[in-house]
């Protein structure tokens, strides 16, 4: 077994979808049947598309924690062509900063709360809990690698992960001014019982509205249903409790915003959500 199959299949058992990349970096591109994406896309994760292409396509989308899959007759014979193993951000629920020089390791030590770090060739890899848009030259020497990402996978590294900050998501939107928090924050009366919230802690907010992004962000077709379904279920699990902040409200409209949607388009939706709950 040869050792990036071996990594592949130990990243897979820990939640981290996996892909081989070829020399440069790069994934592994189409096969015949797929040149073009002519065959809808995204054969292993199967999120929209109607391939079933067993080979290693379509580059991020390909990456998978199906062991069948990564050891496959098809995948073994690309894993021995392969020079790196990658893995896929957002499907493991983090978010890499990709600090590529000193001059941008030196800003995220200045500006970033500490987190785990993976060594890289020219710098580090600063990992974050939770998901987000991805961008490249977010500033100089800065890359954001979540959804629709990859990165080479460089062992696990050192120090201890922190919740992705409100700072790193600051870096991917160009015109922060349009993006504006629902008008209102939801105000409800707490739940039944001893007056507690069970949402409160910090790691189960934070991982249901980083999963509402994601939904958003992959949205391929009706946006604005998605949007409305997304911001439903959001609501179902939260709105009656007090636990949404303009903050958490905040975020799911920039992501609606980065796929197109306006701020009215936002707030009818969030509205219709509210009045579907009797909120």
């Amino acid at each position: 077994m040869s050792t990036h199959l071996t990594t592949a299949l130990d990243l897979a058992a820990r939640a981290v979808p996996v892909l081989p990349l070829r020399a440069g970096k790069l994934p592994f591109g189409n096969c015949r049947t797929c040149t073009g994406n002519a065959c809808g896309g995204r054969p292993v994760m199967k999120m929209s598309g109607p391939c079933e292409c067993p080979g290693v396509c379509h580059g991020w989308a390909a990456a998978t924690t199906n062991p069948g899959v990564i050891s496959s007759s098809t995948w073994v014979r690309t894993w021995r062509e392969a020079a790196a193993v990658a893995y896929h951000p957002g499907g493991a629920g983090l978010t890499v900063v990709d600090l590529d020089n000193a001059e941008a390791i030196a800003w995220a030590r200045a500006s970033l709360p500490a987190t785990r770090i993976v060594r890289t060739t020219r710098g580090e890899h600063w990992l974050y809990l939770g998901v987000m848009q991805s961008a490249n030259a977010v500033r100089p020497g800065v890359d954001v690698k979540s959804t629709m990402s990859y990165a080479r996978w460089l062992g696990p590294g050192t120090g201890t992960m922190a919740v992705l900050p409100e700072a790193v998501r600051a870096l991917v939107v160009k015109e922060p001014a349009t993006v504006r928090p629902a008008p209102r924050a939801v105000t409800v009366s707490a739940p039944v019982g001893d007056g507690g919230c069970r949402h409160r802690t910090p790691s189960y907010l934070e991982r249901g509205i980083a999963m509402a992004e994601q939904r958003i962000a992959e949205a391929r077709s009706a946006v604005h249903a998605t949007v409305y379904r997304t911001f439903l279920a959001v609501l179902s699990a939260h709105g009656r409790c007090g636990c949404l902040t303009d903050t958490y409200i905040g975020r799911l409209f920039a992501a609606a915003q980065a796929k197109g949607e306006t701020v009215r388009h936002c707030t009818d939706a969030w509205t219709n959500a509210l009045t579907r709950l009797g909120l």
